[in-house]
């Protein structure tokens, strides 16, 4: 079918522009017109320089400022845009690369993988080389301990990431040390804190720390990708937006994590490889000063008092911090006596300047100075006719303006009082004869709420007044303008005051004796449901007893009927094992136990399968205390008397019946534990180390499917 051109009417106004548009296209453009860009071959060198074509991205290189790996991570738009500008055949470079790691941990490829290899194999070339002049030195360290817990070896690139291996490093929100721990995170992997040393600096204690804690992420989320974004934001985090979204993987949960934590990951990878490939990318120099690992010596204080730039000095440096390099956890200098027991590293080859000097002999010598030069203090400026001010010292020697019977005597007295029903905090500002306001700031009450009653509030009521004492004879020394002498107070509002005084007296008096009776009461209530509890036990225990009583006597009457039956055939056989048997259970119902040191009720009832109710209605004890020398029994009297005349052998349905109720007690007893509140940033291993429990005994006791726990749970957590 033919079709025909259409013609469309224009403007004359539209022609014209369309017209010198055409001629701009035609026309040639001038060389300085033309962007030169450089064209990398496949080892990233420039080669040569050619126009870019119109529309074409690929080639267009923009120069774009340093960065560093502390800097603002870098946006989602600027990774496209280095992906773009990146050379097809080196991205297909690294991409074979990255593919090619037999590792377990992160290697996937991408574009934001791709803009970090370029920051750190071209843009900032230096930041990486100052961490390859440290990576023999540290390296083997990492290797050590993640062999010990079984960890893929290439983890050892987290430290990079994290610290860029420089063991005191610290960021803005106090993450400290080679694997940055916050202090929390320090605590529950044991490493000690204080004004002196700092383990998170130490290089081999703090990576055995992050072995512990990688170990145990992965066994939380079983995925080394959520592990490293664990790390990073922490465990709750990444399980709170799991549980929000649904999403089980990184990339999946990409767009709901925060900028820091969605470029760790690709951080990580572009290390790993940026390290593995730097001689490939000329990253490795022999300007590079290398760091190597060297024969160390200990020195062990032991409490005594130590300076570190004495040992500096005799071991002939002349940096008096040179050894601060090798003992890096000590956050200043020297150590005080007492302080607990700590070892100083020092090189080996530092032992040929200290000779055959014995250990106390270079203690001694690296004794801190007693006495260091003080500055001395500033004088005011004397003017004639003018006196300086007193100084600071001398005003806090002379306890400032006021007198010294001001100073001492105290003006208020603190008063405990327990809000009873009814009374508001009016009733109680005018029966302490104080104002509301004073009220709410003592106790921080908020404003326009009721009081509750049981609440505990403090009231500070004014004490009565002192005569003023007679005043001291002037000093010669300092001349003292006379002040002007305050009127005393009239006879009656001394005795008005005088009453008032004894009338507080007499309440405070009266609510410290109902605060008392209040006590009183509470410890009787106390007391009574304690024996009632001991009562309510040993009903329940008798009641075992008869049920077991009647059990055994009917197995027992069955018995003797059997053996009666078997006695009309063979009578000669069926008397001797009754009558080993009877001496048996005589054996046994007769032993007593005698109460040894360490020995307690709960620990006796779990050893022979009781309850320590039982223990205390068998023996008729007072309390659930024993005494060393004791004699104890086991067994009901009735129970023993009764298990005297029964065979050895019991039916096999009562002995389940007796095994099942031993074991319910003894999981009861090993059970009883208390309550924990789950706080922000708690998971499941943090309280299992803070309470010293296993982290399965946690999930069997609260019955947990997984590790999760959520804000403001209640775990009841176990206590032998």
């Amino acid at each position: 079918m033919k079709q025909g051109i259409k013609h469309v009417k224009m403007p004359r106004g539209s022609r014209r522009w369309l017209g010198l548009g055409l001629l701009g296209l035609l026309l040639p453009l001038p060389k300085t017109m033309a962007q030169q860009v450089p064209v990398p071959d496949s080892t990233g060198r420039v080669i040569s320089t050619m126009p870019a074509l119109l529309g074409d991205t690929v080639r267009v290189r923009l120069e774009l400022q340093p960065d560093s790996l502390v800097a603002a991570p870098m946006s989602v738009d600027s990774a496209r845009l280095e992906w773009l500008r990146t050379p097809p055949t080196l991205r297909d470079l690294v991409c074979d690369r990255v593919g090619c790691f037999e590792t377990d941990v992160p290697h996937q490829f991408n574009n934001s993988v791709m803009a970090y290899v370029t920051l750190f194999t071209a843009r900032n070339r230096s930041y990486l080389q100052r961490v390859l002049e440290r990576e023999n030195f540290y390296f083997p360290i990492f290797e050590k301990y993640l062999a010990k817990y079984n960890l893929p070896t290439d983890l050892k690139y987290l430290a990079v990431v994290e610290s860029a291996l420089i063991p005191t490093a610290k960021s803005p929100v106090g993450a400290t040390g080679l694997w940055q721990f916050m202090g929390p995170t320090a605590g529950d992997l044991n490493l000690k804190r204080d004004e002196w040393i700092d383990e998170r600096m130490a290089p081999e204690k703090a990576t055995e720390a992050a072995c512990k804690h990688l170990r145990y992420l992965y066994g939380v989320f079983h995925d080394w990708e959520l592990v490293l974004a664990a790390y990073n934001w922490g465990a709750g985090s990444v399980q709170r937006v799991m549980r929000r979204t649904g999403k089980k993987t990184f990339w999946d949960l990409y767009p709901h994590m925060p900028a820091e934590t969605r470029n760790y990951v690709p951080t990580f990878t572009a290390i790993m490889y940026s390290m593995k490939y730097a001689e490939a990318h000329g990253l490795r120099t022999d300007k590079l000063q290398y760091q190597y690992a060297e024969a160390m010596d200990t020195l062990s204080l032991r409490g005594r008092a130590f300076d570190l730039r004495r040992l500096s000095r005799a071991c002939g440096y002349a940096d008096s911090l040179y050894l601060t390099r090798f003992n890096p956890e000590l956050r200043r200098a020297a150590l005080p006596a007492g302080y607990r027991s700590y070892v100083v590293r020092f090189p080996a080859s530092a032992a040929v300047h200290l000779g055959d000097v014995d250990r106390n002999t270079l203690l001694d010598y690296c004794q801190p100075v007693a006495e260091l030069p003080q500055a001395l203090a500033a004088l005011p400026p004397r003017l004639e006719g003018v006196e300086p001010w007193q100084s600071n010292p001398l005003l806090a020697a002379s306890g400032g303006p006021r007198t010294e019977a001001e100073a001492e005597a105290p003006r208020f007295r603190r008063v405990p009082h327990k809000v009873k029903r009814g009374e508001t905090l009016a009733s109680l500002a005018e029966r302490f004869e104080v104002s509301q306001a004073q009220l709410r700031r003592w106790n921080d009450l908020p404003k326009g709420k009721a009081l509750k009653p049981g609440k505990q509030l403090v009231v500070f009521v004014p004490m009565p007044a002192v005569a003023p004492a007679a005043p001291k004879a002037p000093v010669e020394a300092v001349a003292v303008a006379p002040r002007p002498v305050r009127p005393l107070v009239s006879a009656e509002e001394a005795a008005a005051r005088k009453e008032q005084a004894e009338a507080n007296a007499r309440e405070v008096a009266r609510v410290q004796e109902l605060v008392r009776q209040e006590k009183l009461q509470e410890a009787r209530l106390v007391a009574i449901r304690q024996r009632q509890a001991i009562q309510q036990a040993a009903a329940e225990a008798q009641a075992r007893v008869a049920a077991r009583r009647a059990a055994q006597t009917q197995a027992a009457e069955a018995k003797r009927t059997e053996a009666k039956a078997i006695a009309a055939v063979e009578p000669e056989e069926a008397d001797e094992p009754a009558v080993v048997e009877t001496t048996a259970a005589e054996a046994t119902a007769s032993g007593l136990y005698t109460v040894r040191k360490g020995d307690n009720l709960t620990k006796l009832a779990r050893e022979h399968g009781v309850s320590v109710a039982e223990l205390v209605a068998w023996n008729k004890l007072p309390s659930e205390n024993v005494v060393l020398g004791q004699r104890l029994v086991f067994s009901a009297p009735a129970e023993a008397s009764a298990m005297a005349t029964l065979p050895r052998r019991q039916p096999k349905a009562t002995q389940q019946a007796v095994a099942s109720a031993s074991k319910a007690t003894a999981r009861k007893a090993e059970l009883t534990g208390k309550v924990h509140l789950v706080q922000p940033g708690d998971t499941l291993f943090n309280i299992s180390r803070r309470f010293g429990v296993s982290v399965q005994q946690l999930r069997e006791v609260n019955h947990l499917t997984s590790d999760d726990v959520k804000l403001g749970q209640k775990l009841l957590v176990p206590q032998s």
